[in-house]
């Protein structure tokens, strides 16, 4: 793998030299730069301020389609074909590819940045966006200041300063919000919402219900590794009764791990019917007549799939005890602490965990959960399932996508790798007086498009701090919704809505096959603190994610879930367990 770093000045003579690729996964005999990564795939140069010859890449030296023990993930190349596009070329069509590289994860870094703050993970705590709003600063605990960027190359923010406060109790927020220290808040109650809703002077906007509440195991960790205990735990849990005692209008037990509303998402058969007698006859079959001790972790952050975190743990574990005779102690983790844990399946117990929707495809849902990239939130993929989603995920037919779609609910349904619980319904609520507020679907509030009034800074509070200032290794809804005001991908979410749109790119188009994605980047772009946008910027950003062996690839965690999750894999994937 190959990083290409050249910077605008060096452009046409490179290019007129040779394409430049990242991809490579096998280095010439001789040419090549100092220093490369350890072998076991392609080597990626040490970073550097310098730029490496493009000679030494051809542009056929591309990752390998079919070894996945080299490269596991839908891409081929990443190529900087001139100074302001950008080709794609992947192993097979992706018929959500403007979905995907519209996420926060995939939002554009400067590459003398990232050289330079990644190593040290002082890029976790400082930004060099190119977003409408630049960070002021951070009181680690308390409070989150930004303030609009003059140099934007959009339109200006309307409201010059943005201040990000948080608290885990959905009764504070709202009560700061009717005391009028805040301008808006995130997961209002469902008590709360009443609240809202009595005053003239506050405004309440609802969410659809495109979120998943589930309980997680790990299939590869006893008792989990049988099926008839993970059925025997989808079948004890009265889904109806928590989404009547805990959710807010709009919420629904759920039958499929995809909300409804999303297409090809439930297809197949629906979910285990709470059966209590049932479930306990197939934990008998496996051994466990009496029941047993195990924990179930969860965080203490709100959600829209999980609006009283401790209240709906609680009352899972009263039917654990009640249906089976499992004690299930609660474990309540840090935030931060938790999403690794269940990332890279270290929680030995059950876990409570969900998805809110990124992007309205069944492949956002199931794909980051159950394909090939998924790891080992569950413990491992299931062969079937990554088989019918890799279908699902290259089809241009209806037809295709809902005969694979339905394989995939339906292995999902046999193998159990988690209980189903809840699509939650959620919203978030203002003063009356802000201008132009709304709830995102997806959960991805752009502040920047709103007006506080006659005030200068919108105050908002949501339901946690987040965890650092690089999204690219986060999964935290609380942390890309920090991120979202500072950084933009080459898409974007259009406001109140879910359809792809250009942003650092004019456009991006693909091939007849949807197998090669070129993209041209908007010109004069700058970052906050330094640099221009071009395509090295673009290549380095997603380069670093794909690739394991890149001498970037830090992070935060060093999960970086969302790539795989999204692309299926990566380049130099770490060895299967």
């Amino acid at each position: 793998m190959t990083l290409f770093t050249a910077r605008s000045s060096r452009f046409a003579t490179l290019v007129a030299a040779m394409a430049i690729v990242v991809g490579a996964c096998s280095s010439p005999a001789s040419n090549t730069p100092s220093s490369p990564a350890e072998s076991g795939g392609a080597g990626t140069p040490a970073p550097s301020t310098s730029s490496y010859a493009a000679e030494a890449y051809p542009a056929d030296a591309d990752a390998p389609c079919d070894d996945a023990t080299k490269n596991s993930s839908e891409f081929k190349r990443i190529k900087a074909v001139d100074e302001f596009t950008v080709e794609f070329d992947l192993c097979a069509p992706d018929v959500a590819f403007l979905s995907k590289i519209a996420f926060a994860s995939n939002a554009i870094q400067d590459s003398d940045w990232l050289k330079a703050h990644m190593a040290d993970k002082s890029i976790l705590r400082n930004e060099n966006g190119t977003g409408p709003y630049t960070l002021k600063s951070w009181d680690a605990g308390n409070r989150m200041d930004m303030t609009a960027f003059a140099g934007y190359w959009g339109n200006q923010a309307r409201t010059p300063n943005l201040e990000f406060q948080w608290s885990d109790q959905a009764v504070s927020r709202t009560q700061a919000l009717v005391a009028g220290t805040v301008d808006g808040i995130d997961n209002p109650g469902a008590e709360d919402i009443k609240t809202i809703q009595g005053h003239e002077d506050l405004k309440f906007n609802q969410r659809e219900g495109l979120s998943t509440l589930y309980v997680g195991m790990n299939v590869l960790k006893a008792p989990w590794t049988d099926e008839n205990v993970r059925k025997a735990i989808a079948m004890s849990i009265d889904r109806q009764s928590l989404v009547d005692h805990f959710y807010p209008p709009g919420s629904s037990a759920a039958d499929y791990f995809t909300p409804c509303a999303i297409p090809f998402g439930c297809v197949g058969d629906k979910w285990y019917d709470y059966d209590p007698a049932a479930a306990k006859a197939l934990l008998t079959q496996a051994g466990f007549p009496n029941g047993f001790t195990t924990t179930l972790s969860f965080r203490a952050a709100v959600r829209g799939y999980l609006p009283d975190p401790p209240a709906i743990a609680t009352a899972i574990a009263a039917d654990l005890k009640k249906n089976l005779g499992i004690t299930a102690t609660l474990d309540l983790q840090e935030s931060g602490a938790f999403l690794s844990n269940a990332a890279n399946g270290s929680i030995d117990g059950l876990y409570l965990l969900g998805w809110g929707a990124d992007f309205p495809d069944v492949t956002n849902f199931l794909d980051y959960h159950f394909g090939s990239g998924s790891g080992a939130k569950f413990g491992k993929p299931f062969d079937d399932i990554v088989a019918a989603l890799k279908t699902g995920g290259s089809s241009a037919s209806d037809a295709d996508r809902t005969a694979a779609y339905t394989t995939a609910n339906n292995a999902i349904k046999a193998h159990v790798p988690m209980a189903l619980v809840a699509h939650g319904g959620s919203g978030d609520a203002f003063k009356a007086d802000v201008v132009g507020s709304y709830a995102s679907p997806i959960g991805s509030e752009l502040f920047y498009v709103m007006s506080a009034g006659t005030r200068d800074t919108l105050v908002w509070m949501q339901n946690a701090e987040p965890l650092s200032l690089y999204c690219g290794d986060e999964s935290d809804g609380e942390t890309l919704r920090a991120c979202e005001q500072m950084f933009e991908s080459l898409y974007t979410y259009e406001i109140g809505g879910t359809k792809a749109i250009p942003a650092l790119a004019t456009d991006c188009a693909p091939n007849a096959d949807l197998t090669v994605w070129t993209c041209h980047l908007r010109q004069g772009v700058k970052f906050h603190q330094s640099g221009t946008l071009d395509a090295n910027d673009v290549v380095d950003s997603l380069a670093l994610q794909w690739d394991t062996k890149n001498p970037l690839h830090v992070g935060n965690t060093g999960d970086f879930e969302y790539f795989p999750g999204l692309f299926g894999g990566n380049l130099n994937p770490p060895p299967a367990s």
